[in-house]
C-alpha cells in the first residue's frame, strides 16, 4: 500500500512542479505598464523579454523592446499609444521585427514595417525576415571587382565605386546629395541591378518628388522606396535603415547585385539619440548615447560582396551624411568615414558657383573602386585627377597676378575647359563608352583647341558623331584600348575636331594653338 502511495505522491508531485514551471513562464511572458511618456513606455515583468522584441499592448499595439534592466524592460511604441495607460496589460510575442521580402516589392514604396504607402494593392509576400542580422564573415566575402556605373563622370573617372562597396556622400544642405543617389539609381537600369531609396526623416512631399523623378525614368521597375517620413514615430525611423537593408539581403542571398541608398543617416542618428536620451540612456561625447557607433556600424558591414560559393551577390551602400558649415570632424560623420570605404565630398561653394555634380576632388576618395574600373576608363581618366589638381593650385594664385607664363595659361585653360565637361545636368547619367570618349578628348588635350563657351556643343555633337563609328564600337566590345586603336580613334577624332573648328566664326587660332597638329 505504502509503494503504491509513493508513486502517486512522485506523480502529484512531478505535476505540481510542472504547473509552478508553466506559471513562472506564464509570468514572465506577461507585464504591465509603469509609465508612458513620449512614445515610450516602461514595462515591468518581462523577464525573459528579448532584445528587439516585440510586445502587444491592450489596446491592440505594438511596440519593441529596446532596453533591457534589471526590473523593467523599455519599449519603443510602433503604434499608437494614446489609450496606453498605467498597469495595463503587455504580452510577449516571442518575434523580433520581421518584414515581407521578395520581387513583388519592386515599384513598390513601403513604410518601415513593410506595409505599403502608395495607395495600391497589398504586397504578397511568402517570406519574412529578421530586420537584425549578423553580417556576413569574412571568409564569406571577396574583394571588390566588379564596377558600378554611377553614369556621373566625374565619379566612374576619379572616384569609381565597385559592387558592394560602401561609398559616403557627405555635404552641407542643399549641395545635390540626394540627386547623386538618385542619379546612380536611374543609370542601373538594364544592368540587373536591384536598388532600394531609404528616405529618413524626409518630408513626405520630398518622397514623393523622387518617386516621380524614377517613375519616369521608368526605374521604378527595378527598385523599392522605404519611406520613414519625419512624421512617423521614432522606432520606425529608427528600423527603417535595417528594413531596406534586410530586403536587399534577400536579392543577395540569391546571387544577385543591389544598391542601396541611405538618405540620411545623420537624421537616423538624431533620431536614435532622441529614443536613447528618452529611455535615460547616459549620453557622451556630442550628448550621443556610446553604442550610436554600432548603430551605423552594424548596418553598413551588411553591405558586401560575397564568393562565388555563397552565390557571389553584392550589396553596394551609398549612405548619406549631412554636415554643418563642412565639418567633416563632427562625431556622426567620423563615425560613418571610419566605416565606409571612401567618401565623395560635396561642396555648398562649388554647387553655388553652378558647378554640378559639386564633388571636391581634393577631399574626396574612394578606396576599392579603382580596382573594379574597367580597363579603357582606367586608361583614359589616367591623367585628369592631376591636371585639376594643378588646375585648382594655379588658380588660386592666379587671382594675384596679371602677367602669367605660357605654361601656366595653358593649364589654367585646359583645367576650365575639364570642370566644363565634367558639369552634368540632374537625371541625365552617361553611358560608359560616353564617358571614355570625353576622357579620351581631355587626356590628349584635343578639348584645349575649344573655345570655353562652345566646349558642351562640341561635347554633345562628338557623342553623336562617334557613338556610331566602327572604331568604337569595338572599343566598347574590347573595354581596352590598344595602340592600334589608340591610334585610329585619336587620328578620327582629331579630324572631327578640325571639321568643327571650321563651323566656327572668326575663330583665333594663336589663342586656342595651332590647329596644324590636329592635321
Amino acid at each position: 500500500m505504502s509503494k503504491i502511495s509513493n508513486q502517486f505522491a512522485a506523480i502529484i508531485k512531478a505535476k505540481i512542479k510542472k504547473y509552478a514551471k508553466t506559471q513562472k513562464q506564464e509570468q514572465h511572458d506577461e507585464g504591465c505598464v509603469v509609465s508612458v511618456n513620449d512614445g515610450i513606455v516602461i514595462v515591468s515583468g518581462l523577464d525573459n523579454a528579448m532584445l528587439n522584441e516585440i510586445v502587444k499592448f491592450e489596446n491592440g499595439s505594438f511596440g519593441m523592446v529596446l532596453n533591457l534592466e534589471a526590473n523593467c524592460v523599455g519599449v519603443v511604441m510602433l503604434g499608437n499609444y494614446t489609450n496606453i495607460k498605467e498597469n495595463s496589460r503587455v504580452i510577449r510575442t516571442r518575434q523580433t521585427i520581421s518584414v515581407p521580402v521578395g520581387d513583388n516589392l519592386l515599384g513598390r514604396i513601403i513604410n518601415a514595417l513593410g506595409f505599403p504607402q502608395d495607395g495600391l494593392s497589398n504586397i504578397k509576400y511568402k517570406i519574412k525576415m529578421p530586420i537584425e542580422k549578423i553580417a556576413p564573415n569574412v571568409m564569406m566575402r571577396e574583394t571588390v571587382s566588379r564596377p558600378l556605373e554611377t553614369g556621373i563622370l566625374s565619379i566612374d573617372s576619379m572616384f569609381p565605386i565597385g559592387k558592394g562597396q560602401r561609398e559616403l556622400i557627405i555635404g552641407d544642405r542643399q549641395t545635390g546629395k540626394t540627386t547623386l543617389a538618385i542619379d546612380t539609381i536611374i543609370n542601373q537600369k538594364g544592368k540587373n541591378v536591384k536598388c532600394i531609396y531609404v528616405a529618413i526623416g524626409q518630408k513626405e512631399s520630398s518622397v514623393v518628388q523622387i518617386y516621380q523623378t524614377l517613375k519616369k525614368a521608368k526605374a521604378m521597375e527595378y527598385t523599392t522606396i522605404v519611406n520613414a517620413p519625419a512624421s512617423d514615430l521614432p522606432a520606425l525611423i529608427y528600423i527603417a535603415p535595417y528594413t531596406g537593408t534586410t530586403i536587399a539581403e534577400y536579392w543577395l542571398n540569391r546571387g544577385e547585385d543591389v544598391l542601396i541608398v541611405y538618405d540620411d543617416l545623420t537624421k537616423h542618428a538624431i533620431n536614435y539619440r532622441t529614443l536613447s536620451l528618452l529611455l535615460r540612456r547616459p549620453p557622451g561625447r556630442e550628448a550621443y548615447p556610446g553604442d550610436v557607433f554600432y548603430l551605423h556600424s552594424r548596418l553598413l558591414e551588411r553591405s558586401c560582396q560575397l564568393n562565388k560559393k555563397n552565390k557571389g551577390g553584392s550589396i553596394t551602400a551609398l549612405p548619406i551624411i549631412e554636415t554643418q558649415i563642412g565639418d567633416i570632424s563632427a562625431y556622426i560623420p567620423t563615425n560613418v568615414i571610419s566605416i565606409t570605404d571612401g567618401q565623395l565630398f560635396m561642396v555648398t561653394s562649388m554647387f553655388n558657383a553652378g558647378q554640378r555634380p559639386a564633388i571636391d576632388p581634393g577631399l574626396s576618395v574612394s578606396r576599392v573602386g579603382s580596382s573594379a574600373q574597367r580597363s579603357y576608363v582606367k586608361q583614359t581618366a589616367s591623367t585628369l585627377k592631376l591636371d585639376l589638381a594643378r588646375y585648382n593650385e594655379l588658380r588660386s594664385f592666379s587671382q594675384f597676378g596679371s602677367d602669367l607664363d605660357d605654361e601656366t595659361k595653358q593649364i589654367l585653360n585646359h583645367g576650365e575647359r575639364i570642370m566644363a565637361l565634367i558639369k552634368q545636368a540632374p537625371n541625365k547619367p552617361y553611358e560608359e563608352i560616353a564617358e571614355v570618349l570625353i576622357l579620351f578628348a581631355i587626356k590628349n588635350r584635343i578639348i584645349d583647341y575649344i573655345p570655353l563657351n562652345l566646349i558642351n556643343n562640341f561635347k554633345d555633337e562628338m557623342l553623336e558623331y562617334f557613338i556610331k563609328q566602327k572604331n568604337v564600337k569595338e572599343l566598347s566590345k574590347k573595354q581596352t584600348l590598344d595602340g592600334k586603336l589608340t591610334a585610329a580613334l585619336l587620328k578620327e577624332m582629331q579630324q572631327f575636331t578640325l571639321k568643327f573648328i571650321k563651323k566656327i566664326p572668326n575663330y583665333d587660332s594663336k589663342q586656342y594653338g595651332d590647329i596644324a597638329k590636329l592635321k
